[in-house]
């Protein structure tokens, strides 16, 4: 209001703002936030899987459903993140609000990786498992509903701090606020999971997951702060209705209008959408027949992101099964998800300046729909790849013992009883005695828990690292160098002597051998399945902003997030359904069945007409008086103004491929 010092302007509550360089001051404290909020959930999700699986417990099915319901959530919110901020709240209000909602759940996951909270014995495991899963799943689940609230907000908020006449400031700004978004992700998939790799505890140390959520949560914070301090200085767009909303009334009444004229009396029409042109008029009709034209093409995109969301969850996870030793530095698992960022740091510009310029210059017809079909080709590549390596991981497994089998022995080959000692278990050892688990020694079974799987993240298994005491209270401890994710057994041979060379007389036997498949051969797969990213994604992208009405380009960025949704669905039914023994087998399953549906896709992209959105629009404004409807007639104004943005619209697209809604519908999906 005037009394407060603002002034009202196209529909803009705006404050009096400073700028630096031509930018309003206020993008500043935006580009912070996204930069902070892009850190705290990539920097989240980078350890999560890993936190179900050996935190939770979870087995890897499991675990790999729950992320993927997650991420799933993180892309439906988002339409409902836009229709509030464009209804009712603004975008303003809906960022503060479902910002302090997110940052509640960041610090609720951060106290849920507190072991401490329920180690009631102090043995570093928790003893209340069911408390720690149900903080972690209201964590979760309040993070979804923030991270994708915000996400259609933000991008368009930082656009809306801009007048008219600075169209190449916003669009340096958009640049500006892509590069924040990938400096959080690659720099949050570095730190975390290094994080995560420290020991803390106060009974017992343990791998610090609360401090692998704890600075998300921090920096989640932080975003929410900088983004409050700036408020002053915004320039704030008041509700104006929501077109997805108008998009999906108009959709219903041609559904439900056309229900009720199926009897042959009622002349068919053209298409099944004009049944909604009693209610509305002409031309929002043709920019639903053009957006749902696209919309039918999205359907077999969720493979895609079937295949690709999996390098957070099946992909770490065959990490944990890769030798990470790079000589000057150790890689963890979580962290190879950093290969992503940066290959695409490096091939969208190869992508941009070299590959694509050099078949046109081959006179080549590589239109957009092809560009698709080809990133598609290459994420199954991709699966085939780490098909490859986890075949050559499985034959540097063991067949693991059933729990019906005879596992964990202790050989104990001294004429003499000798206490064992290993954690806080003390077992006697009788002369010549094999302890294992099954028959009468099923209580030495809870003890000494035998190895079922592959040692975790590169760690040494020992079936009983032990050191022995003797009736004297003499000590002998053993020492041994194992390699990368290997596992022993220790025989005490009979000649044992406490004293210097008490380690002379136990002899390892080796389960287990090291990890010799190193991390770096999953190289190959995470650039097959990032190139696939570069032709796919960001061609996806302007293919749709191309065909989209320019009044409806945020409907089909949201039929673009819910293709993200329902892959991630497809993963989690797959992983629970399929009864796959070999994981190498369900990679090449995900492999055929992109190939089928990119085999489709290519089908129904022989058969695509492309459109000129703007001409189609510009049509319909042109009509003559006596060529309208009667009920149209009441409209024609407003039609005349919507021509006039239409081609005014048109003009600014041939004006400048790097327009700034173009650049504002890429930013939003890259989040």
């Amino acid at each position: 209001s005037a009394d407060k010092g603002e002034k009202k302007h196209k529909g803009k509550s705006v404050s009096p703002s400073a700028t630096i360089l031509g930018y309003p001051i206020s993008i500043f404290f935006i580009v912070v936030n996204e930069f902070c909020e892009r850190f705290s959930y990539y920097g989240m999700r980078a350890v999560l899987v890993l936190y179900f699986k050996y935190f939770l417990q979870w087995d890897d099915d499991f675990a790999t459903t729950i992320y993927h319901t997650f991420v799933a959530l993180c892309y439906l919110t988002p339409i409902l993140g836009a229709i509030v901020a464009d209804s009712w709240l603004g975008k303003f209000k809906t960022i503060v609000y479902l910002s302090l909602v997110y940052t509640l759940g960041q610090i609720i996951m951060a106290i849920s990786a507190i072991h401490d909270i329920t180690d009631h014995n102090k043995d570093g495991t928790p003893d209340d498992m069911t408390l720690h899963i149900a903080l972690s799943m209201v964590g979760l689940l309040l993070i979804a509903l923030g991270t994708g609230g915000i996400k259609p907000c933000v991008a368009a908020f930082g656009g809306d701090q801009f007048e008219d006449h600075q169209e190449k400031q916003r669009s340096t700004f958009f640049s500006i606020f892509y590069l924040s978004i990938n400096a959080g992700s690659l720099l949050s998939t570095i730190i975390t999971p290094i994080l995560r790799a420290q020991e803390c505890g106060i009974h017992k140390k343990m791998q610090c997951y609360p401090l692998a959520f704890g600075v998300p949560a921090a920096l989640m914070v932080v975003a929410l702060i900088v983004f409050i301090v700036g408020s002053g200085m915004y320039n704030k767009t008041a509700p104006q209705g929501n077109i997805i909303v108008k998009v999906c009334r108009c959709i219903g009444f041609a559904i439900k209008n056309r229900s009720r004229h199926r009897s042959s009396q009622h002349p068919k029409r053209e298409h099944w959408m004009d049944w909604a042109d009693e209610k509305y008029d002409k031309l929002l009709i043709a920019q639903v027949k053009m957006v749902l034209k696209v919309l039918f093409l999205y359907i077999p995109l969720p493979m895609f992101w079937a295949l690709f969301d999996q390098q957070g969850s099946r992909w770490t996870l065959q990490a944990t099964t890769l030798n990470g030793n790079f000589g000057f530095m150790t890689i963890q698992p979580d962290q190879m998800q950093t290969v992503n960022p940066i290959l695409i740091l490096v091939l969208v510009p190869i992508m941009d300046s070299v590959i694509y310029p050099l078949i046109a210059k081959c006179k080549l017809n590589f239109s957009p729909l092809k560009r698709m079909t080809v990133g598609m080709f290459l994420a199954a590549l991709a699966f085939i790849a780490a098909a490859l390596v986890q075949i050559q991981i499985d034959g540097t497994l063991p067949t693991f013992p059933s729990s019906s089998e005879s596992q964990a022995k202790f050989i104990n080959m001294v004429d003499r009883k000798l206490d064992i000692k290993a954690g806080i278990n003390d077992v006697p050892l009788e002369p010549y005695m094999v302890l294992q688990c099954g028959g009468s020694n099923v209580s030495f079974c809870l003890q000494f828990e035998d190895i079922v799987s592959k040692p975790e993240q590169g760690a040494n298994a020992i079936r009983q690292n032990f050191y022995s005491i003797s009736p004297e209270y003499e000590e002998c401890f053993f020492e041994q160098q194992f390699g990368f994710g290997s596992s022993y057994t220790m025989i005490i041979k009979p000649n044992f002597t406490f004293g210097a060379d008490c380690q002379n007389s136990i002899q390892p036997v080796m389960d287990m051998s090291p990890n010799t498949v190193h991390m770096a051969w999953q190289i190959p797969q995470y650039f097959l399945m990032t190139a696939g990213e570069v032709v796919f994604s960001v061609t996806g992208l302007e293919f749709s902003y191309s065909q989209a009405p320019s009044n409806m380009k945020s409907v089909l960025q949201a039929g673009w997030l819910l293709t993200v949704a329902v892959g991630n669905i497809i993963v989690l039914i797959i992983s629970e359904a399929a009864t796959l023994d070999d994981q190498w087998a369900e990679y090449i399953l995900f492999a055929s069945l992109l190939v089928l549906v990119c085999i489709i896709f290519a089908v129904m992209a022989y058969f695509y007409t492309y459109m000129d959105p703007a001409k189609i629009e510009a049509q319909f404004a042109e009509r003559k008086p006596e060529e309208l409807e009667p009920d149209e007639k009441d409209r024609k104004k407003s039609l005349e103004m919507t021509k006039k943005d239409a081609v005014e619209n048109h003009k600014e697209d041939r004006r400048s491929s790097r327009g700034s809604s173009s650049d504002e519908e890429e930013v939003q999906t890259k989040i």
